[in-house]
């Protein structure tokens, strides 16, 4: 079982090699930092333990202005002060910062203090476990009051949910695949949440938001000296979510290199930190989920073959929102109820006009545009100011709910699968300079009704010829559902070659 870490800040070494030696005996990993700007930074970077033991007596930034910073980004954080001797003013100080416990640095013959500092520890675990129950179960309340309605939406969801249900008692990889925003990640935390491991801690990682080699770092912890920088030893996301489950977000984004690292994760069930030689094991669950088209890049060897097997036991393709319509009113009010509690505003009733708007916008963001526009709307409490930037932006469509990827208008209705322009049918793909040549009169929206239409077409069809027709495979490359790809091919006359 990990160990829990404690971070000691003190620009004493001997003092700070006394700590680590005793903390070990109580069963405790440790990390020192030489000074409060150190701490800060290496939080800045996620890199959080349990447990903080800060000197109140530091060159630079002192203890309480450590502390003041760190409470401030992470009011969470345990942290136990540590001084040669009492100060009733910094006591109450320090205390009033948010610090769980002041404790006079041990050192006497009779132990008294490292009992001392003992009894503090126990108490700040304590708290830290009571804090992370709550948090999981306000998490928890939010994610039940969302499922009520996710998994029942529409018939697409309510087959993932399904799946949810039958993967999350096991331990395989799942890849979850769709466009940005879609609730991938909502996915993969019911998955741990249903699982024998919701008691753990399900850790996400953005594999785009670091460089490879801070990356590795990042997942696999590193060892004093490993690079420059590497002052002190730190563990990873890997050691982080012992016994849980960890989410590997934008896993296209990583590198070969990397990827190779973790397919010995998966295989061996056990790592090294980077710069160490030591073997630690992984008892962590893999839910990986990713935007991009892993095919492809499997043929550019961009993406290990091996790799994409590993982690595509089960895969679950979460379609986008313009295909949820009957989902937009539900997450529309969740988010208003979410954002008014949060900022103390009236809980603002959604009218059908403006429930309407939302159903003809395409929704590009998908499920987070959604969310930030209701979380502006519940600060402005203006929805005519949000009903006309819905309207006003071209992926508004008045004539269609599934608006703007396939951008369906009223012209492009008809059964025979044209557009009309001023009572004249015009086929989807034909050249907008020809219709405008003969004299044809387009609105800015037809035109852009029309390029959109054009641009669906040069998309679906090389995408067909590259699966050799196989519309199945075809669907998950582009990113929409087999059924909505069967009514785009009628839509646009494409047969194949």
């Amino acid at each position: 079982m990990k160990r829990p870490l404690i971070a000691i800040a003190d620009d004493d070494a001997e003092f700070a090699s006394y700590l680590q030696r005793f903390l070990g005996t109580l069963g405790y990993e440790t990390v020192v930092y030489e000074h409060g700007e150190a701490l800060l930074a290496a939080a800045h970077l996620g890199q959080l333990p349990e447990v903080v033991l800060l000197d109140v007596m530091m060159p630079g930034m002192d203890g309480i202005a450590t502390l003041r910073s760190l409470k401030a980004s992470h009011p969470d954080l345990q942290v136990i002060m540590l001084s040669g001797r009492e100060q009733a003013s910094v006591i109450v100080e320090a205390l009033s910062l948010g610090a769980v416990n002041y404790v006079v640095k041990p050192g006497d013959p009779d132990g008294l203090g490292e009992i001392a500092l003992e009894a503090a520890l126990n108490q700040a675990m304590e708290k830290r476990q009571l804090v992370s129950e709550v948090t999981a179960l306000r998490r928890r309340a939010d994610d039940e009051q969302q499922n009520v309605f996710f998994w029942d939406s529409n018939p697409q969801m309510r087959h993932i949910g399904v799946l949810i249900d039958r993967v999350a008692d096991s331990d395989v990889t799942v890849l979850i695949r769709g466009e940005s925003g879609v609730g991938k990640e909502v996915v993969a935390r019911a998955i741990h949440n249903e699982s024998p491991r919701r008691a753990k801690p399900f850790v996400k990682v953005n594999c785009a938001a670091l460089p490879d080699e801070l990356l590795e770092s990042e997942l696999f912890g590193h060892e004093k000296g490993a690079f420059t920088g590497a002052a002190s030893m730190r563990i990873g996301k890997f050691e982080h979510a012992d016994g849980g489950t960890l989410m590997l977000d934008e896993i296209g984004e990583m590198k070969p290199s990397l990827q190779g690292k973790l397919l010995h994760v998966l295989q061996d069930g056990e790592f090294s930190r980077l710069g160490g030689n030591k073997r630690v094991p992984a008892d962590v669950r893999i839910i990986a989920a990713t935007n991009r088209d892993l095919e492809a890049m499997l043929h550019r060897l961009e993406f290990r073959e091996d790799l994409y097997y590993r982690l595509q036991v089960i895969e679950i393709i979460v379609p986008p929102l313009r295909e949820r319509g009957d989902e937009i009113p539900q997450l529309a009010r969740f988010f208003a109820a979410k954002y008014s509690r949060q900022y103390g505003r009236q809980d603002p009733v959604l009218s059908a006009a403006a429930l309407e708007a939302m159903k003809h916008y395409a929704w590009p963001g998908n499920i987070r545009e959604l969310e930030n526009m209701i979380k502006r709307f519940v600060i402005l409490q203006d929805e005519q100011h949000l009903i006309r930037d819905l309207q006003a932006t071209p992926r508004f469509s008045a004539g269609a709910s599934e608006a703007p990827a396939s951008h369906e208008t009223k012209a492009a209705s008809n059964g025979d699968g044209g557009a009309k322009a001023n009572g004249e049918d015009t086929k989807p793909h034909e050249n907008l300079a020809a219709v405008i040549a003969a004299g044809k009169q387009l609105s800015l929206a037809e035109a852009v009704d029309q390029a959109i239409l054009r641009a669906e077409r040069d998309v679906i069809v090389p995408t067909l010829r590259k699966v050799r027709w196989n519309r199945k495979k075809a669907a998950p490359l582009l990113g929409v559902s087999y059924k909505t790809l069967l009514n785009k091919i009628k839509k646009h006359g494409i047969v194949p070659d």
